[in-house]
């Protein structure tokens, strides 16, 4: 029994097929089912169902395949303990990042960081803080970049940024008469939010708990760029985060206005498991990435909003 043998079974217990599992493990299909075949040969046991499409396991390949995953995990962490020994910053890694944080975060560090670490192997993947935690929780994250504070025991959180909430308002609305808005100016309009499963809405739903009824969230939508086009039309205005208004043309940044100080925010982290080993990549992705964010955001006198529902 080997890792690869163990590799090739999880590729196919993935993907439901011998050719696929093969082509992303680059590898020929004749190659990985031979070793897939040497591995049931060894074991005396049929792990996969070959008879069904996809390709199903059979009762003891679900069994066997769960132990191939514990096997995998402690032979990387095994890897992880002596990179972390020699302090080198290198080796796969898997970065989870919130889609309210992506779209603005990532083009700001990337191109630094492999540039900076050629040696590490990247994988990045835009997904919800729950997928995140649960993902670290069973070792299949690396790290996060989320909002917090979370309060997850296993979790350690290491701030990154705090990131001020700008309201954008329709044109002609009268709260672009004055310089900054407040809270209390929210009670008066309807807030345009994310959906739900996006962290911001619960930012906001919490900005506003103590001003606004749940009824007056009724336009929801999945991306800050329809909260803003449907604001354009008049529906009401929407927050968004200080980072999503730096490629707003000159048009659009006129409708924006700031909270005056402490200005409520989110507090945006990278997270990742007590246990983790990858810490000399860990630590090069947050000096990283602190060292650009530290020109862009520059606030620091804020009031940090939870991101937890309220």
């Amino acid at each position: 029994m080997t890792l690869t043998q163990l590799r090739y079974l999880l590729s196919v217990a993935e993907y439901g097929n011998f050719t696929l599992a093969a082509e992303k493990s680059f590898v020929t299909q004749p190659t990985l089912s031979m070793q897939i075949q040497k591995l049931e040969d060894e074991l005396e046991v049929k792990i996969f169902n070959r008879s069904t499409k996809p390709i199903g396991l059979t009762a003891i390949g679900k069994t066997i395949v769960a132990q191939a995953k514990i096997i995998l995990q402690e032979a990387q962490r095994m890897e992880d303990a002596v990179a972390q020994e020699k302090g080198s910053v290198s080796g796969a890694f898997r970065l989870g990042i919130i889609p309210t944080v992506m779209p603005t975060l990532l083009p700001m560090f990337l191109t630094n960081f492999i540039k900076k670490y050629p040696k590490v192997d990247l994988k990045i993947e835009e997904i919800t803080t729950e997928n995140i935690c649960n993902l670290i929780d069973k070792g299949q994250l690396d790290a996060g970049i989320a909002a917090t504070p979370m309060n997850r025991e296993q979790l350690l959180e290491k701030p990154l940024f705090y990131e001020p909430f700008v309201a954008y308002l329709p044109k002609n609305h009268h709260l672009l008469k004055q310089e900054y808005i407040e809270v209390d100016d929210l009670n008066h309009n309807d807030i345009l939010v994310l959906e739900d499963g996006h962290c911001f809405r619960n930012h906001v739903l919490n900005l506003c708990a103590s001003n606004m009824s749940p009824k007056q969230f009724g336009l929801k939508s999945g991306s800050f760029e329809t909260l803003i086009n449907l604001a354009d039309q008049g529906l009401g205005m929407t927050l968004l985060p200080y980072l999503n208004t730096h490629n707003l043309n000159a048009e659009a940044k006129q409708q924006l206005r700031n909270f005056p100080e402490p200005s409520p925010a989110r507090e945006i982290s990278l997270i990742h498991s007590k246990n983790q080993l990858k810490l000399p990549v860990i630590e090069a992705l947050r000096n990283t990435i602190l060292g650009i964010v530290r020109g862009a955001i520059k606030f620091e006198n804020v009031r940090i909003i939870e991101p937890r529902k309220a």
